[in-house]
């Protein structure tokens, strides 16, 4: 799931006694917490990206709430602050609202009310932070984007490849099908230092009348409609690296030729005599086992265990799943950037229901759902578990209350009676559904 921070909350109280008496409240409740007497310590001690939420009463000496609100606003526009108000500051407490507080609580007020308040914030501020930590390995990994992601498996991946992109050893990538074999070739061809270029090739995409001829190139008069001469895939790639995708689709009867690419590192274009020297250093990919299917007559040995120098495996999605996130998000802002296309971050229940996808189409398929989720036609029925109508039900309870909170900016008296129930009712729902999502996650 999710990485998210922790978050502690800042009580910002010049009453000593109420300050001690709340503290207590919340750390027996789990919720870690911080005192301040004055606004300026709470300042003072906050650094960039804290995650931290404010809960500060309004009337202070020195700097008062609404000011530390207006401070804090400056330095973090998506920082949290909720406040703490005397029965005369409703009015200035509910401007506060409309000047970005979260929510407020008049003295004296409900503990659970307050409690759960602060733990529904402290989740927003967990997910604003956790959404500002993948933009910002986005942003690191400019210039080098072409393996994304921080699991174990492909962080060692990265090792890898850094071990030997820049030796000439023939390299096979096993990976299924999606999971990102190209990018890993060029990642080699990237850390390599060869000048020359990448030349990709998917080697059942290619008619095998054909085949010899791309590969390997061909004389004027080599065979009917060549009148000129023509380069092969093999020789474009000189000096650079060749990139042989799904390797299992190679007739057997080029197979031979290939290998001695490889073992002489020559080539003959069809329709010619003379030797041609190559320096093309080969990554392959497939999906298969190539050693059973030699065995099964189906692939040649010797070309199997000449390309099998070093073996790289690209794990499925669905064994690094923590890196969805930081995909889709990606994928995200290359749709923006390729549709034209203005959308909102995607929210943290789309990332929790992509998380619980197994993608057999692997990281091709998570770029698709990105795609579709800018150009606003991804299907949601796809990102839903099958429901019941009675858990229909109340999930559509649970969004039509989702929208009186934010309707309301999160004011409970208000989003229960714009619903027409009780507040007691609605403090209840949300109780409720904010216990069933934490069993979820």
């Amino acid at each position: 799931m999710m990485n998210r921070p922790p978050i502690e909350v800042w009580l910002v109280e010049d009453d000593d006694d109420v300050r001690q008496t709340l503290l207590q409240t919340l750390q027996l409740s789990d919720i870690k917490a911080r005192g301040f007497a004055r606004a300026e310590q709470a300042l003072q001690a906050l650094m960039p990206e804290a995650p931290v939420v404010v809960l500060s009463d309004v009337r202070m000496p020195g700097m008062d709430g609404l000011t530390l609100l207006h401070q804090l606003q400056q330095r973090d526009a998506e920082l949290p602050v909720l406040l703490l108000t005397g029965h005369g500051d409703i009015p200035m407490a509910v401007a506060a609202m409309r000047l970005g507080a979260q929510d407020f609580f008049e003295k004296p007020y409900e503990p659970e009310q307050l409690l759960h308040s602060l733990r529904r914030t402290m989740d927003k501020r967990a997910l604003v932070l956790e959404n500002r930590r993948l933009r910002q390995q986005l942003a690191a990994n400019q210039g080098q984007p072409l393996l994304l992601g921080h699991t174990p498996q492909i962080e060692q991946l990265r090792r890898q490849i850094d071990n030997i992109a820049d030796t000439n050893a023939s390299v096979l990538i096993l990976g299924e099908t999606g999971t990102g074999k190209e990018m890993v070739a060029r990642s080699l061809h990237q850390g390599s230092g060869r000048k020359g270029h990448f030349v990709a090739l998917n080697c059942t995409a290619l008619p095998e009348s054909i085949f010899e001829s791309e590969m390997f190139g061909a004389e004027p008069g080599a065979f009917t409609g060549v009148t000129k001469r023509r380069i092969g895939k093999i020789e474009h790639a000189n000096g650079g690296t060749l990139f042989l995708d799904e390797i299992e689709g190679m007739p057997l009867a080029l197979q031979a030729k290939m290998l001695r690419v490889l073992q002489e590192s020559v080539l003959e274009r069809l329709g010619g005599n003379k030797l041609i020297e190559v320096d093309a250093r080969v990554v392959a990919a497939t999906k298969l086992d190539l050693l059973t299917a030699s065995e099964a007559g189906l692939f040649r040995a010797d070309l199997y265990f000449r390309l099998n120098v070093v073996t790289l495996y690209l794990p499925p999605l669905r064994e690094r799943r923590a890196d969805i996130p930081l995909l889709f998000l990606h994928f995200v802002e290359q749709a923006k950037a390729q549709y034209n296309r203005d959308v909102p971050t995607p929210s943290d229940h789309l990332l929790q229901q992509l998380l619980k996808r197994d993608w057999p189409g692997n990281v091709r398929e998570l770029r698709h759902h990105a795609e579709q989720y800018v150009l606003g036609v991804l299907p949601l029925q796809e990102n839903e578990v099958r429901l019941t109508l009675p858990q229909q039900l109340a999930d559509l309870e649970q969004q039509l209350i989702q929208a009186a909170m934010a309707q309301a900016d999160g004011n409970v008296a208000l989003a229960a009676e714009r619903l027409g129930i009780p507040r007691k009712t609605l403090y209840d729902k949300l109780a409720k559904y904010r216990h069933h999502t934490a069993g979820e996650s």
